[in-house]
This record gives structure tokens, sequence and C-alpha cells, in this order.
């Protein structure tokens, strides 16, 4: 396919932001910071004789060889470049002004999947923050959203069930892209740094990630494909429950299931419950690490077949159901800790409030819960309108 977009990092290679070039700069990256020839972006700016002082490495490491929740990376020497690179994730996720020092710019150069509960955002939110404080310039070096910016999906997070997986109200699926996300923060939460957004050339809201001609580098390591990034925004509030979401297979989030579940008997009562453009495939899988490894689980697999119609949020909502229908007394909800949250149950933090586990334990329908959404949906839209930067 012909190459359609130009992300950020290409425009500021390209000449088009020139005033950073003889800036001191700092680089949040990771290894889906690339450019259109697969060039990591610190490689790329170093090359172009940017003045490259320090690294900063998001959730699963600026490496991306860690797995996820509560798995830190400890700072080190670039064996390339030679400069620092500082964690973000850990006991430590707002950079500090000694990590600051010396910087006039910061920039941010993360593939984010247009979920809240993916923490590259918040990364985002906290290092905009500690450069408010700091007087350095952030810039985002903007990429597309791969589920698009069309649809908007689950409710807003409510006050008191902030964490890292949700730091502002900002809906489940938000349909924004990092910088679209930024000048909203900045502008309306009271973040209020020196901002700067180096746009996508081409992007539009209803693009597919295949649309953008793009390759797909993971942006973590349980996302491998574009396909998994469909299913993300709902399939991830399974990393609540004791279903596993697939970790341990080659295709997370796509797959699901335990080893207290009779696959067709969940097909069955699925029928006609996971909304359009999904397809359920009854399926077993034995995973290799974290829930449930080395047991076989029963379940399923979802096969998206018409993603603009597809709603991953009510599919997953739909399926915590049935399962817990077919198995009350098997299916749980994961205990904390989980992403830095000692009390509250993870489902809690994940969905943004007490009401979808609430509404799955008194057996309340996939509309029932969700009812309301739609509302807070739209007026989180025209809230954040000012701000798009995209058709």
């Amino acid at each position: 396919m012909t190459r359609r977009v130009r992300r950020g990092i290409e425009r500021l290679l390209a000449g088009e932001a020139a005033h950073l070039r003889p800036l001191a700069l700092g680089l949040i990256a990771h290894p889906a910071s690339v450019t259109d020839d697969l060039t990591h972006s610190a490689t790329a700016l170093a090359e172009a004789g940017y003045d490259l002082r320090a690294l900063f490495g998001p959730q699963h490491g600026a490496r991306g060889e860690k797995q996820d929740n509560m798995v830190e990376s400890e700072p080190y020497l670039d064996p390339v470049s030679g400069v620092p690179v500082h964690s973000l994730y850990g006991v430590v996720r707002k950079p500090t002004p000694e990590m600051l020092r010396g910087l006039d710019a910061l920039l941010f150069d993360l593939q984010d999947v247009g979920v809240r509960i993916y923490t590259f955002v918040w990364t985002m939110a906290l290092a905009m923050e500690a450069c408010a404080e700091a007087g350095v310039r952030f810039v985002v070096l903007d990429r597309p959203n791969p589920v698009g910016g069309v649809i908007r999906e689950g409710p807003l997070l409510r006050a008191g069930f902030e964490s890292f997986v949700g730091l502002h109200p900002v809906p489940l699926r938000h349909g924004l892209t990092c910088g679209e996300l930024a000048l909203w923060l900045n502008a309306e939460r009271g973040i209020g740094c020196e901002l700067e957004v180096v746009g996508c050339d081409g992007w539009r809201r209803t693009m597919s990630w295949e649309d953008t001609g793009l390759p797909w580098v993971m942006p973590s390591p349980n996302l491998p494909t574009s396909e998994s990034c469909r299913v993300y925004p709902g399939m991830v509030l399974l990393e609540g429950t004791n279903l596993s979401e697939g970790r341990g297979t080659t295709r997370p989030f796509e797959l699901f299931g335990a080893p207290y579940l009779d696959a067709y008997a969940l097909a069955e009562r699925l029928r006609g419950e996971l909304g359009p453009g999904v397809t359920l495939r009854p399926c077993h899988f034995e995973p290799t690490f974290q829930k449930h490894a080395g047991r076989i689980c029963a379940g399923g697999q979802l096969h998206v077949t018409d993603a603009r119609a597809f709603r991953s949020v009510h599919t997953a909502v739909a399926i915590l159901a049935a399962v817990k229908a077919l198995a009350p007394d098997e299916f749980a909800w994961r205990s904390p800790p989980y992403e830095y949250e000692a009390e509250k149950p993870p489902i809690d933090i994940l969905w943004g409030s007490d009401t979808l586990r609430s509404g799955i334990d008194g057996m309340s329908s996939p509309t029932e819960i969700l009812a309301g959404t739609e509302g807070e949906i739209g007026a989180f839209g025209r809230a954040v309108a000012p701000y798009l930067l995209y058709e």
C-alpha cells in the first residue's frame, strides 16, 4: 500500500519544525518510536544532528522488553548514543527536576492505542506537568490513533477512581491522538506547560491502521498486531478478572477463557449478544505465562468482521455478563495491587468507577450497564472539539 501518512517525527526530520534544531532535547520513546523506514527516532534525530541529551522510557521500558503491571526498568546508558535512559514506570512516573536539568525541550514520540487504560497518555500528562514546573517546552510528535478518531466508547473516569490507568475524566476509548489529548489536558485540566504539537500529515479520523500505509510495530509486548488493538479497548477489562485475556498466547486480547468454562456453552450464551461487526469462535488454548499458565483454558477468539461497526466495550461487557451467568461460583474479580493501586479493585480503576462490577454482580444486562455512557461521551466530544487537529 502506498504510504499516506507522515507522522510528527517525519515532519520534524524534514525540517518542518526547524526552531527545535538548536535546542537541547530529551525524548520519551519506545520500540514503536520509528520513522517510515523503521529507524528508531532517537537514532534518526542523532544522525540528523539534533542535540539529544536524554531518553525516557514508559511502561514496558524504552526497549519494550518488560511485561505488564508493575514490571519495572532500571536506568541505564543507551549503548548507541551514550545518553542516559530514565525510566518513567516505577516509583518515579513523573520526570524529576534532575532528569530535566539542561533540557530546553522534551519530545514525546510514543505510539498510543487510543484507550484510557493504556498508560502512555498518563506518562505524557505527568511529563507535561513536570515540564510546566521546570520551564521546559513539551513537544508532541503526533502519531495516528490506530483504532481511529471517530468512535468513542465506555464511561468517563469518575472522581475518586484516578490511578495510573486513568488520571483525568476521559472515555475508555477516547478517539483522540496524543497531540489532541495533550492540547485538551493542557488547556482544560490546568497543566499549563509550554506545549507544541507537530501533527501528522495525511491522517483522517476515519482511517484504520491499514489505511495509513504504515508498518505496525508493537507498542507493547501484548499488542502484536493491529487486530489486537481493535479488540483491546474492551477486552483489556478482562485484566480485572480471573479470566485469561490471552497473555501467554500469540493472540492476546483476541483469545480469552478460563479452565472452568465450557467454550460451546459460552458461545451459545453469547449468540446475538456481542454486538455488530464481530464473530466469536469457541476455542481452547494453554497460556505459557501469566493467568492459568500451563492449564487448558476454554473460551473463544474474537474475529472482527466490520471494524467500523464493532464496539469492543459492549462486546467485553457482554462476555463478562455471560461468564458470570454460566460460572457464578468460579468467576472472580482480580484483587489488588494493580498498576500501583493497592486498595481499589482493579476492575474499578479499569472501568473508571464501580458500576461495571456492581452491574455484573447484580446480573444486569450489558445495555443496563452501559446506559448513560452515550451522554457522557457526547459531552466529552463537545469538550474536546476545539482541540481536534484532524478531520
